[in-house]
């Protein structure tokens, strides 16, 4: 018998500054068995920093080939932003910068292993491409705070994330790369 996607509930108060975007809003991420606590914290991370009108997890879920793990879609169904999570491949970032206005990256892992990857390879506006990563140690802390109900506020001021998850009080930087 098959083991079923967990359901991991947020109720999120966003302020952030540096986009003027100030929001409270419930999320609902479904974690599927094979997906590690590292990336769901990474998931419901980016979906929070790159929030706006339309935004949401793809509908596959983390397995989806067709889609990223977060995407923004207009009032007409077109994908407006392709948000990847982890590390995905060259090929499938060209995909979507190529599909979408924008394309973004947000890693828990060594950011400088995934530009390496990158390098040499056809990916359609890389240098529009922002990758984002966090302190070490930051998105491990996040993961270990989540419980199946989540309270998030998340405060971005200067580059500088705060964030308060079930009482645990953590902060850093968000640190940009450009995948050109």
């Amino acid at each position: 018998m098959a083991i079923g996607a967990t359901i991991h509930t947020f109720e999120v108060e966003l302020a952030d500054v540096d986009r003027g975007v100030y929001e409270q809003f419930s999320l609902r991420a479904a974690r599927h068995p094979s997906e590690t606590g590292l990336f769901l914290a990474t998931r419901v991370l980016a979906y929070c920093l790159e929030y706006e009108e339309g935004i949401a997890f793809s509908a596959g879920g983390v397995s989806s080939t067709e889609e990223p793990a977060v995407v923004v879609r207009d009032l007409t169904d077109r994908i407006t932003a392709w948000i990847e999570v982890g590390a995905p491949d060259a090929q499938r970032l060209h995909f979507g910068s190529k599909l979408a206005g924008r394309a973004a990256v947000y890693t828990h892992r060594d950011p400088a292993k995934l530009l390496d990857a990158w390098r040499g390879k056809t990916i359609h506006r890389a240098e529009d491409i922002v990758l984002r990563s966090f302190d070490p140690g930051f998105v491990e802390a996040v993961a270990a705070a989540l419980e199946r109900r989540n309270a998030l506020t998340v405060s971005v001021t200067e580059g500088q994330l705060y964030l308060e998850c079930n009482g645990a009080v953590l902060d850093t930087a968000i640190h940009e790369h450009r995948a050109a």
